[in-house]
């Protein structure tokens, strides 16, 4: 079974930037495997809160992480500076698939790709999945999605 290649920016769509900090790194060196989750539910959170889908304090729907998974590809280490790329790998009634790609610098090629899978639900009671909301569906096929061709 072969992998797929390892991505580039131009797989993705939508981009944030955030710096590595002195705390991040492990004894060997470089970045711990668990900053970079770290960095992936910053993304996240930056898309949505930049269009309007999340307010912290009064959102009614919420999105909960049931699936994540990280590939590593070269070591990130203090003081590189991250792009993070965003691309929407499954828009669902309840879901969606986030795949993310992380870029040391200025390289072309990610140092890492991931996918993170929120679930919607509502913030009053969590046991029930909800649609997703109308302002992300419109960022994600916005934002995230290739132009229909």
């Amino acid at each position: 079974m072969s992998r797929p290649p390892i991505a580039t920016r131009a797989d993705f769509l939508w981009f944030t930037e955030m710096p590595t900090r002195w705390m991040d790194n492990d004894i060997y060196g470089h970045v711990n495997n668990v900053q970079y989750y770290s960095f992936i539910d910053t993304a996240v959170a930056l898309f949505l809160l930049e269009n309007g889908v999340l307010d912290l304090a009064t959102s009614t729907e919420v999105g909960l992480v049931v699936e994540t998974q990280c590939r590593y590809f070269a070591p990130i280490t203090f003081p590189d500076r991250l792009t993070c790329g965003l691309r929407c790998g499954r828009l669902g009634t309840s879901s969606i698939r986030y795949e993310i790609g992380l870029f040391r610098n200025a390289e072309e090629q990610a140092s890492a790709e991931a996918h993170f899978v929120h679930v919607y639900v509502a913030r009053a009671e969590q046991g029930r999945t909800v649609p997703l909301p109308a302002k992300l569906r419109e960022a994600a096929m916005r934002k995230l999605l290739p132009p229909a061709g």
